[in-house]
């Protein structure tokens, strides 16, 4: 089996306040997207990189990324960049597109996880490789979550009423890369084909479409490297667990 990592890296990164795309962000003097890609690669199970990156900054990201098919760790590992769409939903489906059909493992990662360790890579991929069509890494919710409904009443203050306390014991917040056996990943991708370029209607990952095309999907041990930057105060986090991994 061989196996294809998605990099979606097209997001405008406007919560973050920066003046380039997320992706190009610097941490610690290294492009977001480039982090996510070196992990990537150093995991040792991708055998090639499709990066959908913002369409006037494709080629620079190419740029950015060349190196990884020369020198990092020794390593080889195949990049191939394309325009990302306007949701993630749809760039995902550009980089399915653009791959060489001859993968049948799919991982599709964010380059705003750029932390994430090689170590999870494996693991997610190896569980689709152990037989799971759909595998998310995920991680316990600590704090304590209320559902809520409108308050029904003029306030000044708006409030919310609290109908219920959910049992945290079986919530999981998910990271990436989220793996999938390529059949799977590239019939949840047509059957959700019709909400790909709707910003509010598209899905926000793509184990959600799996589960609306009715698919099984599993969760795999999380890490918390794997946090997503995406304020200012997540890239200073991030800047902290990199001193102390020092």
């Amino acid at each position: 089996m061989t196996t294809l990592a998605i990099l979606t890296s097209a997001g405008s990164g406007v919560r973050l306040g920066a003046a380039v795309p997320k992706a190009l962000v610097l941490l610690d003097g290294v492009p977001l997207v480039v982090r996510a890609a070196r992990g990537l690669a150093a995991s040792g199970v991708v055998d090639e990189i499709v990066v959908t990156a913002p369409a006037d900054h494709a080629e620079h990201v190419r740029g950015l990324l060349d190196h990884l098919e020369r020198d990092d760790a020794g390593t080889t590992v195949p990049v191939v960049v394309v325009p990302g769409g306007v949701t993630r939903q749809a760039s995902v489906a550009a980089g399915l597109a653009a791959a060489d059909p001859a993968h049948d493992v799919v991982l599709v990662h964010d380059a705003a996880r750029p932390l994430t360790p090689p170590d999870l890579v494996r693991r997610v991929a190896d569980a689709v490789r152990a037989g799971h069509g759909a595998v998310v890494p995920g991680v316990p919710v600590t704090d304590t979550v209320k559902q809520v409904r409108p308050a029904g009443e003029a306030a000044s203050v708006p409030v919310q009423e609290v109908v219920g306390t959910v049992d945290r014991s079986v919530l999981r917040a998910v990271q990436t890369p989220q793996g999938f056996a390529r059949d799977v990943l590239e019939r949840a991708h047509a059957a959700g084909a019709a909400t790909a370029h709707a910003e509010g209607a598209a899905a926000t990952d793509d184990a959600g479409l799996v589960e609306r095309d009715g698919g099984r999907v599993v969760v795999v041990e999380g890490d918390e490297h794997a946090m997503k930057i995406t304020t200012p105060r997540d890239l200073r986090v991030a800047e902290l667990l990199l001193t102390e991994d020092r």
